[in-house]
């Protein structure tokens, strides 16, 4: 299998509709599959999935993961995915017709083990979070310090030996987990591990989150706390002071930007802490 794309979804019956439709709409003229994972759903998900697998020409896996957290259902997709290679989008996504295409192409480089792509804002109207529209190519060497937006997990594909060699995803991050910045995680332990990593924006999905304004506080809030878990298991789980060190450096502008983000990046640090010191609180990757 050339390509596997894992779609983790919960509670979402009534607006899976869109993203499936777009992904039935993909070009691509290799050995591809979809993977959906119900994270634990409790409306129509299941029913909803079946029923599009059944109508569709391409094989559709369908996993199930109880446990709530991205991270947890990105792993349990990871388990059944028989692609070389990975590429991830999220349940409030559209693909582009090409997105395949693209992600393999992008991977014709064999020193790459991540690639982000271009994440469009769907509705004009909606406030321009969790999207990067933009047009410049970037290439990220090995064994550097990823800085938190550099690539997105709405838009996300990885050599499946990159993600091997890291363990998957650590569930201790992730949407329905204790810390935001699973993408980035995962993409710095791949750059540790000496792979390099690329920003391409051919690969482009739209991104329909529905947010406006007065929702993003909380949602900075959590970045800035998942940033925070983040730089402190550079230090203290990845043993890389300097990477840890390079992003921290960025603390004071982005203190200039939200005053209030040293302290959600304090608790986010104590908070990764406490859960590396107290391994019952949950294991690292």
């Amino acid at each position: 299998m050339d390509i596997s794309l894992i779609i983790c979804t919960r509670n979402r019956a009534a607006q899976l509709g869109g993203c499936l439709d777009a992904v039935a709409g993909l070009r691509f003229s290799s050995s591809w599959e979809l993977v959906m994972v119900d994270n634990g759903s409790t409306d129509a998900t299941r029913t909803t999935i079946e029923a599009f697998a059944a109508r569709v020409p391409f094989p559709v896996r369908i996993a199930h993961q109880p446990v709530p957290g991205l991270s947890n259902a990105r792993n349990a997709g990871l388990a059944v995915a028989a692609g070389r290679l990975i590429a991830f989008t999220d349940d409030d996504c559209y693909a582009d017709p090409a997105l395949l295409t693209r992600t393999v192409a992008a991977f014709a480089r064999p020193e790459l083990g991540y690639v982000s792509g271009r994440i469009l804002l769907h509705d004009p109207a909606g406030f321009p979070a969790t999207v990067n529209e933009s047009t410049e190519p970037r290439h990220f060497p090995p064994g550097r310090y990823l800085p938190p937006g550099a690539i997105r997990g709405a838009n996300l594909g990885f050599r499946r030996a990159a993600l091997d060699a890291i363990g998957g995803f650590d569930p201790l991050f992730g949407s329905g987990a204790r810390f935001p910045a699973e993408d980035i995680d995962a993409a710095c332990r791949c750059s540790l591990r000496g792979w390099a990593g690329a920003y391409d924006p051919s690969i482009v999905v739209s991104h329909h989150h529905g947010r406006k304004a007065a929702d993003v506080r909380g949602l900075f809030q959590a970045y800035d706390y998942g940033r925070g878990a983040y730089h402190a298991k550079l230090l203290l789980h990845d043993r890389a002071p300097r990477a840890a060190l390079r992003g921290w450096a960025g603390l004071p502008r982005r203190m200039r930007a939200r005053p209030s983000t040293l302290w959600w990046e304090l608790a986010g640090a104590a908070g990764y802490a406490r859960s590396y010191f107290a391994p019952s609180a949950g294991q690292a990757q």
